[in-house]
Order: structure tokens, then sequence, then C-alpha cells
């Protein structure tokens, strides 16, 4: 019976990982209808799992219950967004001045690594290719922090607001910027100087660093991903 219940969580959970990150992704978004028999079918399973799934993606705020039953993918309204939004860069700014202290030589060779092969994608705006490299400079900060909640917790608004924040890039075209500011980061971790580099990841995250910029960005939100 314990082996049964065991691997009854283990595919609850990976479908819970698995809609998350199409959350993440914007291969679901704001508003979109969660079917959970396409779920169970896609997974070879009961509906028992993929409810549990559910349960614990709208405890993390991530879907939402419709009034007549259904769920879908949760929206925010404008200050729900900037709101979570100014959580996250203090999160990942907890995360990089952690990661100051905690680094190992090993792994910040390897970010810096990673940084020299990003640059391509910056420089040639690619789009897929610098997301993929973003992602992974992230994550090995997360790593490096040595703190398992807080990576939880960060890569929980991250998928909250995965969707918005693409948006942010169209908006900004702030791929180079990124890029930019990523040196600038890894410059205050070669130095070991924590506070530093918590102030660059702040205005790394942030959406916007001035007025135009973040009515830029705010107007180029679609309207149907935002609640009203």
């Amino acid at each position: 019976m314990a082996t049964s219940q065991k691997t009854h969580k283990n595919i609850s959970d990976r479908i819970r990982a698995d809609l998350a990150e199409q959350i993440s992704q914007g291969l679901l978004a704001p508003g979109d209808t969660i079917d959970e028999n396409e779920i169970a079918a896609r997974f070879d399973v009961s509906k028992t799992p993929v409810r549990e799934a559910l349960l614990q993606l709208k405890a993390q705020g991530l879907i939402s219950n419709l009034p007549r039953g259904g769920a879908i993918v949760a929206k925010m309204d404008l200050a729900q967004l900037l709101s979570l939004w100014e959580w996250l860069a203090e999160i990942e700014a907890v995360a990089i001045k952690l990661a100051c202290e905690r680094m190992s030589t090993k792994e910040l060779e390897a970010l810096q690594q990673l940084h020299k092969h990003s640059q391509k994608f910056a420089d040639k705006e690619d789009w897929d290719g610098w997301q993929a490299c973003n992602q992974q400079f992230h994550q090995a900060v997360y790593v490096a922090s040595r703190n398992a909640f807080l990576r939880q917790e960060v890569m929980r608004v991250r998928a909250r607001t995965g969707v918005y924040r693409r948006h942010a890039f169209g908006a900004l075209g702030a791929t180079k910027t990124s890029f930019d500011q990523h040196g600038e980061i890894l410059e205050f971790l070669k130095n070991r100087d924590g506070d530093a580099a918590a102030t660059a990841m702040r205005r790394h995250i942030l959406p916007a660093s001035s007025t135009t910029a973040l009515t830029n960005f705010i107007l180029n939100i679609p309207k149907d991903l935002l609640a009203r």
C-alpha cells in the first residue's frame, strides 16, 4: 500500500511540474482552460492524480477555479503583476547574495563560460537561444545559493510571471541589455560583493528602469492576459 501511495504521489508531482513548466513557458497562457481529460490521457492515469496536481497548482496561485466547475490558468491584474514582479526581484537578489558567499570556484568558472557562450545569441537577438542560456544562468545562481526553499519560491514566482516577462522582452528589446547585466552580476560574483550583486540583480529583474520603459511594457501586455 505504501508503495502504491508513493507511486501515486510521484505521478501527481510529475503532472504538477509539467503543467507549471507549460505555464512558465507560455504554452498554457493566462485564461486557458485546463483539460483534465486530456491530461489524464496524456499521462495514462485516472483523474485523481490530475486533480491532486491541480490542487497544488491552485495553492501556488498558478490556476484558478471557474464558478461552474473546471479550472483555468490564473490571470493577474496589473497591480498584482507588478507587486509579484517586485517580490521576484527581491528573492532573486537574496539568491545572488547567498551565491556570492557559497558559490564554488568551479561553479563560477562554469557560469563565466555560459556567459561567454550566450553572447552570440544576444548579439543576434536570437530569442530562443538567449532564453535557454538565461534560464541556465539563473538556475546556476539558485543552486549556488544552497537554499532549496528559496529556489522553490523563485521557481514558483517565475512560473506565474513567465508569460508576462516574455512580453516585457518584446516591449523593451532587452536581450542585449540583459546580457550586459549578466556580465555586471558576474563581476560582483567574482569579487564576492554580495550587496552590489543584489542591487544589480534587482535592476536586472525589474521590468523597466524608467517611466517611459514601464509604460511601453504595460501597453505591450495583451489585455486578454490580465484579470478585469
